[in-house]
């Protein structure tokens, strides 16, 4: 009778051990998960402020730059697809095109020197370059928080428990394929009479 309760309490104790390490290992996920979720709204954060700041950069910049009425157009459609986006998946991608427009406003921007020297514009684009930076940093802290994420939920014995919990590996946010270009540079040389 007693190797009987020995086993019936090593059964028991075994048991409880393994419900105590599945609970440990379903609350690592969900803080996970949670880090994840947090990370991304950071990122949604700092996309908003940048939303905002760009009506005014656009009222700024019409003035200036009557000719280049695509580049305002297309800053306008990316605002206007970064706030009509939904999922992460859809915000990463007019992220990507919002910043391709801004990229491109700023190159054009070059071109106009009362526009550069008007206050305003600096003010706005120093704004929307610091943002740019805490963006950056952001998506590094968010792919950081995803690859973890991924990682565990795809080891043994974490898998299982994300099956039960039915978690799905997460996409990192990705450089574009502009982004990935390189950048040409040209030197000119002056003219030997110069």
């Amino acid at each position: 009778m007693d190797g009987s309760v020995i086993e019936g309490a090593a059964f028991l104790l075994f048991a409880v051990g393994v419900l105590v390490y599945v609970v440990i290992l379903y609350n690592e996920l969900v803080r996970l998960r949670n880090d994840n979720d947090r990370a991304w709204a950071n990122i949604d954060v700092l996309l908003k402020q940048r939303h905002d700041e760009i009506p005014n950069l656009v009222e700024t910049v019409k003035g200036y730059m009557q000719h280049e009425q695509q580049t305002l157009v297309a800053v306008t459609q990316a605002r206007a697809a970064s706030m009509n986006a939904a999922s992460i998946g859809q915000k990463a991608t007019a992220d990507l095109m919002m910043t391709g427009a801004l990229r491109g406003l700023f190159a054009v921007a070059e071109n106009y020197p009362q526009l550069k020297a008007n206050e305003n514009f600096l003010r706005l684009q120093t704004r929307i370059s610091e943002l740019e930076e805490r963006i950056a940093d952001r998506r590094e802290f968010f792919n950081d928080d995803v690859n973890t994420y991924n990682t565990r939920i795809g080891q043994i014995p974490e898998v299982f428990v994300a099956s039960f919990m039915n978690l799905k590996p997460r996409a990192m946010f990705q450089v574009s394929d502009e982004d990935r270009k390189l950048v040409e540079v040209k030197f000119q040389s002056k003219g030997a009479g110069a």
